[in-house]
């Protein structure tokens, strides 16, 4: 059985809204909460981007079951690994266990190129990701590490160590990266509306990565009174992010985004979120998901009502999910 998250959506509320949500959460019935992390909402008229590890201490604290999750880019821009394998190695120490697996991705323009140190091609993204993502395991490893980078690691070791070490996982939303992350990454995080593309995902990081690393899943629902509404949500808060994911890499400002997808009808967001104001749909939808043999299943209401969402996914899908 997955664990079952809420979607702490950094870019869409105010870190002081969400923090009461998790508390929500978690008496809700939820396992676990997965918070964003960006420099910059994907339009200006969502509004928020707080900073996710500044928030993570305040919702580590503010709870006392749920366990936390976030993905980040390691390759040097706004982050470096060192500081990175620091602050979650100081998260695991503070409250053992509840910092289980963060994920580790490429990046986006939008968030690293603010930092004025370049925008390069996705290969050498891929290169940073990964010379990044194995100093930060050596370094919580308790290795003393040195990596020439970018980005680099001068002869650093960890004096704040965890009693477990965090998973570092990767993050793709395509075939072709799942496969690259199953030679070298501790597991997998995906986010993927369509069954059948989730399913060669899986399979793809699975070729190189074996059966058994984690595979985490992050869902993009939207649910409301009605089907009218639920679409109408899906539209006015996320069709930014479905522009692809070469706009995802390469766009610089909110403002981009939403001339990027300026083309997109409210009817297009039903194969990029699962629309429906039906529970009974949600729950079939990710039974389906969770049949996939994955970890676990992370649930992003995309809409604006979060404590209406996380009362009724917890008063009746996450029961009907365990049964």
């Amino acid at each position: 059985m997955p664990q079952f998250s809420f979607h702490a959506s950094q870019e869409q509320f105010p870190p002081e809204q969400l923090l009461a949500l998790a508390q929500q959460a978690e008496a809700a019935g939820f396992d676990a909460v997965f918070s964003s992390d960006h420099a910059q909402p994907w339009s200006p008229s969502q509004g928020h981007s707080a900073l996710s590890w500044v928030w993570l201490g305040a919702a580590l604290q503010a709870t006392r079951r749920l366990r936390f999750g976030t993905i980040t880019v390691p390759g040097g821009w706004r982050y470096q690994p060192l500081v990175l394998a620091q602050g979650i190695a100081t998260l695991q120490r503070l409250y053992p266990g509840r910092l289980p697996w963060v994920a580790l991705g490429s990046g986006e323009a939008v968030n690293e190129g603010l930092v004025g140190q370049g925008w390069p091609d996705k290969p050498e993204r891929n290169q940073r990701l990964q010379r990044a993502a194995q100093a930060m395991r050596r370094l919580l490893d308790g290795e003393r590490v040195t990596e020439p980078g970018p980005p680099a690691v001068v002869d650093a070791r960890l004096w704040c160590r965890p009693p477990q070490r965090t998973v570092l996982v990767g993050a793709a939303t395509s075939v072709e990266t799942a496969r690259w992350l199953g030679g070298w990454a501790e597991g997998l995080l995906t986010v993927s509306h369509d069954l059948q593309q989730l399913r060669a995902l899986i399979a793809a990081f699975r070729e190189q990565a074996g059966p058994d690393k984690p595979v985490h899943v992050k869902v993009d629902l939207s649910w409301a009174d009605t089907d009218a509404q639920a679409l109408e949500q899906a539209f006015e808060q996320w069709r930014f992010n479905a522009g692809g994911s070469q706009a995802n890499a390469d766009a610089r400002q909110p403002e981009d985004f939403v001339r990027l997808t300026a083309h997109l009808r409210p009817e297009d967001m039903r194969a990029k979120v699962m629309v429906a104001a039906d529970l009974g749909r949600h729950v079939d939808h990710l039974r389906q998901v969770a049949a996939l043999g994955v970890t676990s299943i992370d649930l992003h209401q995309v809409g604006g009502d979060q404590a209406a969402f996380i009362e009724a996914f917890g008063r009746e899908v996450l029961p009907a999910l365990r049964a």
